[in-house]
């Protein structure tokens, strides 16, 4: 016989739906939070582990599901950012947020050549590029968790900071002093189109192993920053100055003949791909200015390259 309290567990939740919808919002908040797609879905797993664990009826007793779900993400995130300084001591090499390709490449690039949830996936916009994630990472877990729930996200102050745990005039200033930190950082727009053929010309140059176009296409102070982790080998520190950077990649193209470059989005802007023995063993991201590449990244960790490698290595 089934007693009331089981049939009240069996009972189909009436907010699941709702709680299932936020997913995609949750993913797409933690990875501009953390920069790292895996950290982000383990945030989003806690979360869910968080809500399932509480009774239907303290669920139910929850007028905004959604808020909840953001408010315990936001918390863990922040908890996450705390302890990252100390993660990065302990990191081998330079750290760089883990590149994200275009959606139809995330889509033909899963394990078993499954399509991926849209739900799941991350919104390429202009909060997603290399360059805007960078720059992040130099803020304070408050300032970027500020930041990134007002400016990016729309939230009102007084919600950001139930999540902060400070005052909204607090949170008012992180936001601000964030933004200051992004207009001092921002390069000058360089036009879509014209960002493209830099970095097409760079891929045409780098082929043909032609060291005075690519140095005519780096910036004189250009950065080059290479992220291996400590798997796979990769400079240890940044590159500075384009000749230098273009002698490092002639140095690759006579070590590495069996390089090819691709033409690839990443994090939502024109990029390229290297693939050896059709494995990609490289993704890298770019920053232009007017006429010239300034800043590149480029990413080499294989714990990093999973979204572009699941279901390319079998």
């Amino acid at each position: 016989m089934t007693t009331p309290s089981e049939a009240e567990d069996t009972r189909p939740d009436p907010q699941l739906s709702e709680i299932i919808s936020e997913r995609r919002h949750l993913i797409n908040l933690a990875y501009r939070l953390l920069g790292s797609l895996a950290d982000a879905e383990d945030v989003v797993q806690e979360t869910y582990a968080r809500w399932y664990a509480m009774s239907r009826e303290r669920q139910q007793d929850i007028a905004s599901p959604g808020a909840w779900l953001t408010t315990v993400a936001g918390r863990i995130c922040l908890d996450l950012l705390g302890s990252a300084r100390a993660r990065r001591e302990r990191y081998v090499g330079e750290w760089i947020p883990e590149p994200l390709p275009d959606r139809s490449e995330w889509l033909t690039g899963r394990t078993g050549g499954a399509a991926a949830d849209p739900a799941d996936r991350v919104t390429l916009d202009e909060s997603i590029t290399m360059a805007f994630l960078v720059v992040l990472e130099a803020m304070t877990p408050a300032e970027r968790v500020a930041f990134i729930l007002h400016d990016v996200f729309g939230y009102a102050f007084a919600d950001v900071a139930a999540i902060v745990g400070r005052s909204p005039a607090a949170c008012r200033q992180l936001a601000s002093s964030a933004r200051r930190r992004v207009r001092t950082a921002q390069a000058p727009a360089t036009p879509a189109a014209r960002h493209a053929g830099l970095i097409r010309d760079f891929k045409q140059a780098w082929q043909a192993k032609d060291i005075g176009a690519l140095i005519g296409l780096l910036a004189p102070d250009a950065t080059l920053i290479a992220d291996g982790g400590g798997r796979v080998s990769a400079v240890l520190h940044p590159i500075d100055g384009g000749e230098k950077i273009a002698r490092h990649a002639m140095t690759l193209a006579e070590i590495a003949p069996d390089m090819t470059l691709l033409e690839r989005s990443v994090n939502g802007q024109p990029g390229l791909v290297i693939q050896q023995n059709g494995v990609i063993s490289a993704v890298i991201a770019f920053e232009t200015a007017g006429e010239r590449i300034t800043r590149i990244w480029v990413v080499r960790n294989p714990d990093k390259l999973r979204p572009w490698t699941a279901g390319r290595q079998r």
